[in-house]
Formats: structure tokens, sequence, C-alpha cells
């Protein structure tokens, strides 16, 4: 039975086992479309380049360095805030290489508290991170607070496609060729397996959208990315938050 516990020093300890392996792993898993769901979901956030923004289970930073390097829509600032010191250390290394230091600030913290003043960025974002968090609501909210009122939260999660062939070849790939592919290229089973485990227990996206609304988002967009396998959320913060 895979536990789909989601408490917060397990999860942390899990991703600092794997991330070393973390990035090469989402490039082969994702055959390569992590990148382009990543520069969606910061195209959905209308930079201008005069934002701070929050990257929130920032990871390895990927979310990050797209918000503060692309070139149709990018942040002045990004914040990144993570639990998980090894990854953590990972996309500062990554963020030094790119000469990115002086625009990405990397903090360790946890999203159900949000070491950010209220209505402090513009923009924040959230890529494959909120299926992890004990208290999704609680999180949610955190990122209302901290966005300004008008701003915008873009969110990736995976999904389940409702293309009947589509959806039955992707839960085969879930269920049984990433864990398979991730114990071996990763040597730990664990993450592998919870995440598939953890993707299915998923609210639906019109529950997802319905939390949103309810922890002070005003308007919700449901965007599905590759037949579904990944969902975008696009929120805004409601000016009387």
């Amino acid at each position: 039975m895979v536990s789909t516990s989601r408490d917060p020093v397990r999860i942390a300890g899990m991703f600092d086992r794997i991330a070393i392996r973390y990035d090469t792993l989402n490039r082969l898993i994702s055959l390569g479309m992590d990148k382009g769901w990543r520069a969606r979901g910061v195209r959905e956030l209308n930079l201008t380049g005069t934002e701070r923004a929050l990257d929130m289970c920032t990871g390895t930073a990927d979310f990050a360095v797209e918000a503060a390097t692309s070139a149709s829509s990018r942040a002045r600032q990004v914040i990144g805030i993570d639990f998980a010191g090894e990854m953590l250390r990972i996309g500062l290394a990554k963020i030094r290489k790119a000469g990115l230091a002086d625009r990405i600030h990397l903090v360790r913290g946890d999203a159900t508290n949000v070491p950010l003043p209220n209505a402090s960025v513009e923009a924040a974002m959230v890529g494959f991170g909120i299926r992890n968090v004990v208290d999704r609501e609680r999180a949610l909210r955190e990122f209302a607070r901290v966005l300004m009122p008008g701003g915008r939260l873009a969110v990736l999660e995976p999904g389940t496609p409702r293309i009947p062939g589509v959806r039955i070849l992707h839960l085969w790939y879930l269920r049984y060729l990433l864990p398979f592919v991730g114990r071996l290229l990763s040597r730990h089973g664990e993450a592998y397996s919870y995440l598939p485990a953890s993707v299915e227990q998923f609210p639906t996206p019109e529950a997802f959208a319905t939390l949103l609304r309810n922890s002070g988002f005003a308007s919700v967009r449901t965007v599905p990315l590759t037949f579904g396998i990944v969902y975008l959320y696009v929120a805004t913060k409601g000016q009387d938050v």
C-alpha cells in the first residue's frame, strides 16, 4: 500500500533524497513537456518586467527561472520558497550559474505560513507543489494574503485526461511505467510510487477551482494542457480581500 501522507517532514525528506536527479527525471518522465507547461503558466501571469513574484514550492527553481527570463512575460524579482533544503541548494546553484542571483532569491519556508508581508507581491505561482501541501486551503489563503488586490496566481498540477483512450494510457503510465523508471534512475522508489498515487487523489479540476474561489480568488480559469495530463489554474485575487 503506497502512503500518500502529506506530513511536511516526510515530504521534505523525500524530495531531498531525490533532489540530485530531480531535474533529469522531470525532463524524462514528462518527455520534456514540463518546460512548455511552466512557460505557459508564466505567460498567463501577464508580467511586464516591473513585478515582484512569489514562486511557492519552488523546488529546484525551474518556475522561478522561467519567470525571470521569459521573453514574453517577465518578473523584476522572484522570491522562491520551499521547505526542502537540498532542493533549494540545487536551485541556488542553477540560479548562480544563470547569472540570476540578483533577481531570484530563495528562502526556506512553508506554504501554509508564507514568510512575506500582506500584499507584497503582484504575482504568484506554484508548479507541481500544492498537491503535496498538508493543508491546501490554508496555503491558498496564504497566497491570497501575500498577493496585492488584482494580483494573479498560476498553479500547475498533474491531472487525469478525460478522453477515454488517452485516460487509460495515462493511468497505465502513472501506475506502472513512471514508478519503474523513477525507481530505476533515482534509486528511491517511495517518491515515484507516491507521485502517481497523489495525482489520483488530488481534487478534480472543478473541485480545486472551487477551493481557489473559497480562498480569496475572485475569478478562476481552468486550462487543460496536453489532453489534460496537466491542468493550469489561473486565478485573480479579489479587490476586496
